[in-house]
This record gives C-alpha cells, sequence and structure tokens, in this order.
C-alpha cells in the first residue's frame, strides 16, 4: 500500500447562492451556502478535501485558520497523521496563540474540522476505499488512536472506548444485514414571530402525513426558556418525535429544564454544541435526548466519533446535523450502527449543493445508497480539473 506525502496545503472559499428563501430560517436570512475547503495536496496529484460549513463573509476567516492551523502536517505522511491523529489534532487544536481563540469554538473549531475532514478524505482515498469501509476495517486500536479524548477520561478512557467496539466476526455479521430502509419523516421549522402560524402549520402538516410518519419540529435557537416552555407545551400535542434546538445551544440549565417539563417528549441538540466535552456535559446533565453532532462543527470526523462513543455510553441516538447535505455523514452513520452499534434512526437529506460535487450523495426512494467511491465524498467539481 503506497503511502503519500503531504507536499502542500491550500484552501478554497466556495461560495454558493441559493434561490430566494431557500437555507433560512427564524435566524439565518443569508441565501448562501460557503464551503471553507482544506486541500492536502501530495505526488501523483491525490489530494484530500474536506470542508465546513458557513455563511457569506465568514468564510473568509475560517480559511485563514485553516492555512495557520495546518502547517504542522506539511511533509508528514498521511498514514503517519492518521496512526496517531488523536495526539496530532490535540497538539494542532492547542496552537500557542490561536489556541486563545477558542479553545474548541467559533472559527478556530471550525478550521480545524475542515482539517481533520481533509486528513480523513486523504487517508480513504490513499487506501483506495470509501471512508465508512476505511473506518469499519480498522482494527479498534487503530479507531481509537484517531480520538482525542482528553477531558473525557473519567467517563470514556481509551480501555473504555476499545471494550465498546465489536470484533471483526460481528462487524463481519453485521455489515452482511447492509441498511436498505425506507423512512418517512419530515421537520417543520418554527419559531415564527407568531406563534399561531406555527401550530396552524403543525396542524396541517400532521394531517397531511398522518399518525404513522415522523414529524419533527426545529425553532433553530429562536426561544428563551419562558417561550420555549411555553410553545413546546402547545406542539406537543402533535406528538412530535422532538423539538429540535428550543433554545440558547450553550444553556445547559434550559435545556434540562426544558427537557423535564415537556416529557416525554424529547428534546434535540448539537448542531451548535461546539465541542465533546460540551456533549459530555449535556449528556450527563439529560438535557438533550437526541444527539444532533455534525462533524463540520465540532472538530471534524474524529471528534465526531468521539461523541458518538459517548452516545453510546449514555444510551442516545445520534441523528447528525446535515448542513453538509450529507456528504460525509453518510459514512458515519453507516460506521456508528455496524461498527458501534448505536440504534438506526435517519439522516436528513438536503440537496441544494449536490450538483457541486463530484460524487454527490444519492437517496432513492427515502434511502441513501450506500457511496463505493474512494474518499469521503467531499470532491467538488470546481475543483476537480485543478
Amino acid at each position: 500500500m503506497p503511502d503519500y506525502t503531504i507536499q502542500s496545503i491550500s484552501t478554497y472559499d466556495a461560495r454558493f447562492a441559493l434561490p430566494p428563501g431557500a437555507g433560512t430560517d427564524s435566524i439565518h436570512a443569508t441565501s448562501e451556502y460557503c464551503l471553507a475547503m482544506t486541500l492536502l495536496s501530495t505526488q501523483d496529484r491525490l489530494r484530500g478535501s474536506g470542508f465546513v460549513l458557513t455563511l457569506g463573509d465568514g468564510n473568509t476567516l475560517v480559511c485563514k485558520a485553516i492555512e495557520m492551523l495546518a502547517k504542522p502536517l506539511e511533509g508528514m505522511c498521511i498514514e503517519a497523521v492518521m496512526a496517531d491523529f488523536g495526539n496530532i489534532s490535540r497538539k494542532i487544536a492547542d496552537h500557542a496563540a490561536l489556541r486563545w481563540l477558542g479553545p474548541h469554538k467559533g472559527v478556530v473549531q471550525l478550521a480545524l474540522a475542515s482539517i481533520t475532514n481533509a486528513c480523513f478524505d486523504l487517508w480513504a482515498k490513499s487506501r483506495g476505499v470509501p471512508l465508512w469501509k476505511l473506518l469499519l476495517d480498522l482494527t479498534p486500536e487503530e479507531l481509537v488512536r484517531v480520538l482525542d479524548l482528553s477531558y473525557l477520561e473519567e467517563i470514556l478512557s481509551k480501555e473504555k472506548a476499545l471494550s465498546m467496539l465489536h470484533d471483526d466476526d460481528k462487524v463481519t455479521e453485521l455489515t452482511k444485514k447492509a441498511l436498505d430502509q425506507g423512512f418517512s419523516a419530515f421537520k417543520l421549522k418554527v419559531g415564527s414571530p407568531e406563534v399561531s402560524r406555527d401550530l396552524r402549520r403543525a396542524a396541517m402538516l400532521r394531517k397531511l402525513i398522518g399518525e404513522k410518519s415522523t414529524l419533527m419540529f426545529d425553532a433553530n435557537q429562536h426561544w428563551h426558556l419562558p417561550d420555549a416552555l411555553r410553545i413546546c407545551g402547545e406542539l406537543a400535542k402533535f406528538r412530535p418525535h422532538w423539538i429540535e434546538e428550543p433554545t440558547h445551544p450553550d444553556d445547559i440549565q434550559a435545556h434540562v429544564e426544558l427537557s423535564r417539563a415537556v416529557s416525554p417528549m424529547k428534546i434535540a441538540a448539537g448542531e451548535h454544541i461546539a465541542n465533546r466535552v460540551l456533549f459530555k456535559n449535556f449528556m450527563q446533565a439529560k438535557a438533550v435526548s437526541f444527539i444532533q453532532v455534525d462533524c463540520t462543527r465540532v472538530g471534524g470526523v474524529s471528534e465526531f466519533l468521539t461523541i458518538s462513543f459517548l452516545a453510546k455510553i449514555f444510551d442516545l441516538p445520534v441523528v447528525p446535523h446535515v448542513g453538509d447535505m450529507g456528504q460525509i455523514h453518510q459514512h458515519l452513520v453507516l460506521f456508528n450502527h455496524i461498527g458501534l452499534g448505536l440504534k438506526t434512526e435517519f439522516l436528513e437529506h438536503i440537496p441544494h449543493l449536490r450538483n457541486h460535487f463530484v460524487h454527490p450523495a444519492e437517496v432513492k426512494d427515502g434511502v441513501y445508497r450506500t457511496p463505493q467511491e474512494p474518499g469521503a465524498s467531499t470532491d467538488l467539481k470546481v475543483l476537480s480539473q485543478a
């Protein structure tokens, strides 16, 4: 198996205008999706690409942070990087000056995610396999070495993570039972200035989809706690699968109070929870019931996997946020189900940017088709000829 040296690192500021109103909600009014790309170039023209989703001019800041943070990777072989990625990524995150701007949140965290995702993409390409297969083919020891478990040791040690992984025979058995199930699930954006509008639309949607289909509500952090308590109580009559991001994403205590008040209705969050330590605290506090971690918002694939291990410990389902259109998450949910034994829920599909990818995620009959191309499905057409 050839090894590939990261000879140069560059960024690409990709911006895509959306139709008026697309991609917006009660908070975000910009109809432009932007991808801050990390490009890891090697000999023989093999290149790893990773991205994170941003909106508008923030992309410039993330790209600059990528350039500064990724410098230690230049000249390293990708196999050496990934053999100790947990430690290497922690050292990158602990940049003597840039860590002050975080740690593990904001522009710096987004840059780290883009870099990490490019590393995993290059690793899978160098081995000639899709990311999901690479992850499943790793030995338990190899997999644990890509994780940064710092600040989690009292709950998730390396030994604990190793004990949670299936052995090879179990992985083989489960892999043969490939996931190919249809789903019928709908999510309604709420958080309108007029609550009556949300309630009216909720009633309409529940009637249209019937009682057997799944209904979810997403408030995009719009409500403060008193409003969240009141409005969630009113939405409960429509029997939602969850209420997503009902209030400020950093307010753990508010989520705790809300979760208790609206039970048995469930709270989902994670799109804006920035790192594994915050996720640990949300889980310990029983503040959420569905973990919506996004590998383009936390520290990339590695931290996504770490948070999935935590979810396994707390017996919580992982249903990723799909602002990235599921391009990467289609690989990660396969690993979570087959490799970690996490319950299969579903994966959202957002098709706004699919035409811009070399290998766009394929959905047929409501089901993601398992990707077969090497890599993490992150290559952009605009860069494929470069």
